[in-house]
């Protein structure tokens, strides 16, 4: 258990000093937080709507953070390359997500095509329950993500890896919105690059 820990701590810590050092990405991560944790909530009373919120608000909110606002060039603090820091990503890297963000966006023009998909769902009455169809499959979409990359980590890693990588997945929201929760301020005050991005803030 102590080594889960540490190993977690270790995820996280390297998750915010490599990816995280726009102001913009960390407010965007801020609202992606507090919408993630609305969807948490939300999924013990309609999973549906939760996934809704999920993907509408809190994976566009957090992804557009790293693909717009993360500075690409070179990282002088951590010493590293936009492409070294690609390649030792531990869960999604700008491409895999791509990959992840494409299935998310056709998934409702295939929906649409066939509003049954296929058999799976009964046909919608209205807009409303064909939103919640697509919310059920945006479900599936961020389950078989997680899933599929943290056994994916258990081949090219290790076991431990995954499961860490997975926990940490499913904690960011709470994690994040305590550490980014003054990035908004930061922003407002004209600082676009976190100045300590660096420093040991856990």
């Amino acid at each position: 258990m102590r080594d889960l820990f540490k190993d977690l701590h270790t995820q996280r810590w390297d998750d915010h000093r490599y990816y995280h050092h726009s102001r913009i990405n960390q407010s965007l991560h801020f609202v992606s937080a507090l919408s993630f944790l609305a969807s948490y909530v939300m999924l013990f009373v309609n999973p549906a709507l939760a996934a809704l919120i999920a993907w509408s608000v809190s994976m566009t909110s957090r992804q557009a953070g790293h693909f717009f606002f993360e500075p690409k060039g070179y990282d002088k603090v951590n010493q590293a390359t936009h492409e070294f820091k690609e390649e030792i990503k531990v869960g999604y890297n700008l491409r895999r997500k791509v990959v992840l963000m494409a299935i998310w966006a056709v998934s409702p023009l295939v929906l649409w095509s066939d509003p049954t998909l296929f058999g799976a769902f009964a046909l919608p009455v209205g807009i409303y329950e064909w939103l919640l169809n697509l919310g059920t499959c945006w479900l599936y979409v961020g389950l078989g993500g997680l899933l599929f990359r943290t056994v994916h980590l258990f081949f090219i890693r290790d076991v431990p890896t995954g499961l860490v990588w997975a926990i940490k997945i499913m904690t960011d929201p709470f994690h994040d919105a305590k550490l980014y929760y003054k990035a908004p301020l930061y922003l407002m005050r004209g600082e676009l690059i976190d100045p300590d991005i660096g420093k040991h803030v856990f």
